[in-house]
């Protein structure tokens, strides 16, 4: 069965509110839509745990740079749409963005320190619009549990920090990455490939197995675990590294040893399709 569809944030609070009267456990899953198997892994966490699962559809512009790839996102709600009726997620939030970001709207939201760098050092601003936009997202939803993904695990560690700083009641669980048979993490920008970049994109998994390989074999120097990574891009036709870092598992700064929980995180583009994954690393 497709689930029901609320365009307006009157519409979602409304069909929210009937749940939770039914003592419903509410679960939230925010996405921009092009929903593949990694989005279906976080809505299935949800229909386990919680009696009401919420998926929004919504792409947010305010987390998109002037020369990134806005226009051409997929948009495809009717594939979405079935998607989620196919793991039993209850209901779709599909707001316009004059919903989102009304006239005279002025806020935001920045996390400091976890967004200064990886990603946020190539996309400035970016992580200031998820963060926005998630705040928003919770406010509206007034989940129990949001579920995100470890493949954009930068962006999980961040929302779980504005959720504690904000104090926000809700419980952020992260999902393990969902991956192509060849290892390739799932992702709405891996249809943008050609043939022979979709082949070479499997480098990040594979740098990054090897990472952690190394690192189980005794490996603790993180400067030579980057420069293994980059190497292996550099190696890879086609591929251009936009970063590969070995970084604390909790503050996301820059480590010199692999001395406690760390992640190795991966950046590389094909053309100018940008990939990201990343592995735990565990001394």
């Amino acid at each position: 069965m497709l689930p029901p569809i609320a365009g307006t944030i009157q519409e979602l609070r409304a069909a929210v509110a009937e749940a939770r009267r039914a003592g419903k456990k509410i679960g939230f899953v925010p996405t921009m839509g092009a929903l593949h198997a990694g989005h279906a892994s976080l809505l299935r966490a949800s229909g386990v745990r919680c009696g009401f699962t919420v998926v929004s559809i919504f792409v947010n512009p305010t987390q998109f740079g002037p020369d990134e790839d806005l226009a051409r996102y997929p948009r495809t709600l009717d594939s979405d749409r079935e998607i989620c009726g196919a793991v039993g997620a209850d209901l779709l939030f599909v707001p316009t963005a004059s919903e989102m970001y009304p006239h005279g709207f002025a806020t935001s939201i920045d996390v400091r320190g976890l967004g200064d760098h990886l990603c946020g050092r190539s996309r400035p601003g970016h992580f200031a619009g998820v963060a926005t936009i998630v705040a928003k997202l919770f406010n509206i939803v007034l989940p129990d549990v949001a579920f995100f993904g470890q493949k954009d695990a930068q962006q999980a560690r961040i929302i779980g920090q504005m959720a504690d700083d904000l104090d926000f009641p809700i419980e952020i669980e992260v999902i393990p990455t969902v991956r192509e048979a060849d290892g390739l993490a799932m992702s709405s920008r891996n249809r943008y490939l050609d043939p022979a970049q979709r082949r070479h994109a499997i480098v990040l998994q594979r740098s990054l197995e090897a990472v952690g390989l190394m690192v189980a074999s005794g490996e603790r120097d993180a400067h030579a675990l980057e420069k293994f990574l980059a190497e292996e891009v550099a190696s890879t036709p086609g591929a251009k590294l936009d970063y590969a870092r070995i970084v604390d598992g909790l503050t996301l700064q820059p480590i010199g040893s692999i001395d406690r929980p760390s992640l190795a995180a991966l950046a590389v583009f094909f053309g100018t399709t940008r990939l990201i994954d990343n592995a735990v690393l565990t001394p």
